[in-house]
């Protein structure tokens, strides 16, 4: 009877660990991205620069998006700011990031030079978040006025670009002017100081300047320069990693749709970033469309940013655009 009874308590406990065991596997499949995931205690190495063009990373991060769609698979991710996009390149060239964010110059070259990088979402677009300025009393009227010159501009920077455009437009190339390599933080005090004629830089600086009387908008990229923002990350960091990226892509689409339905808010969590105030975030905010989409108008505009920069020898190596530009995590994320 004793052994009947050890039999019947043995096989009683035996079925129910299976139970257990078979509920506990049932409620992994259904959360799905946690333990099992095979990319948890992936890191991603943010390179950031703290401008406006960036706003939804930067409201991803104030209100947490990013680490609750990076803790939904498992995932962490660090963070370090940069003052441009050359410096980012050489960041990610180094192996110190595996995503950059970025106007399309600056990756482009990166691409050019051999950066095993793919963009995977746009950011945003601005005609009017890039601009040349000239002090507030300047006597330069035009852009044709620039000739000979001092500007200052970000070198390889989408700055490059829309001035190189609206010199074309007057018949005038880079060579026509002096230029100066300044960073977007130097230039303000070189231009006020008389150090240059004229600077090449954007938000949040164009609104500062010009709202406190230092400078006057000479021209922007209106009907000149989509402006196009992008994020790109490492290839194999991406393909080792794609639920990471996925992640990243979420919790800009959650910033995407704060921004739209209530952009005071965004303002108000990411002015401090940019040292500004929440009226004046406003304002910049209304300058920009913030969307992940790569639209076909996208791809085109970053197309023809390749082909200029290749005529004008700003590169000096093709970029296969079908390459370089992968669509498809976006489209997962959504």
């Amino acid at each position: 009877m004793k052994m009947k009874k050890f039999i019947a308590v043995f096989m009683i406990s035996v079925l129910a660990v299976l139970t257990l065991v078979g509920c506990g596997t049932d409620d992994d499949s259904t959360s799905g991205k946690t333990e099992n995931n095979s990319e948890s205690g992936a890191v991603l190495r943010i390179a950031a620069q703290p401008y406006p063009l960036y706003t939804p990373v930067y409201v991803a991060q104030e209100l947490g998006y990013l680490q609750e769609e990076f803790e939904a698979v498992g995932a962490t991710y660090e963070w370090q700011e940069f003052k441009s996009g050359p410096l980012v390149n050489e960041a990610v060239a180094a192996g110190e990031a595996d995503l950059g964010f970025m106007a399309d110059l600056p990756a482009i070259i990166a691409k050019s030079t051999g950066q095993p990088i793919e963009i995977v979402s746009n950011i945003a677009y601005g005609e009017k978040g890039l601009a040349v300025l000239v002090k507030a009393d300047s006597t330069v009227k035009s852009i044709a006025d620039l000739k000979g010159k001092k500007i200052a501009y970000a070198t390889g920077s989408y700055a490059q670009h829309l001035l190189a455009l609206l010199l074309s437009n007057e018949d005038l190339t880079l060579d026509d002017v002096q230029t100066i390599n300044l960073g977007a933080s130097d230039q303000p005090a070189a231009l006020a100081n008389g150090e240059v004629d004229a600077i090449v830089i954007w938000e949040q600086y164009i609104s500062k300047l010009t709202s406190d009387g230092t400078a006057k908008v000479l021209a922007d990229g209106t009907g000149v320069k989509r402006g196009n923002m992008i994020t790109y990350v490492v290839s194999d960091y991406a393909k080792a990693n794609p639920d990471v990226i996925k992640a990243y892509i979420r919790a800009l689409n959650r910033a995407d749709e704060l921004l739209a339905s209530d952009p005071d808010k965004a303002a108000e969590a990411v002015a401090a970033d940019f040292g500004v105030d929440t009226k004046l975030m406003r304002k910049i905010i209304s300058n920009f469309t913030y969307s992940t989409e790569l639209t076909a108008e996208d791809i085109a505009e970053i197309t023809k940013v390749k082909d200029f920069s290749l005529d004008a020898g700003i590169i000096s190596k093709d970029v296969d655009i079908n390459s370089f530009i992968n669509t498809e995590y976006v489209k997962a994320a959504e």
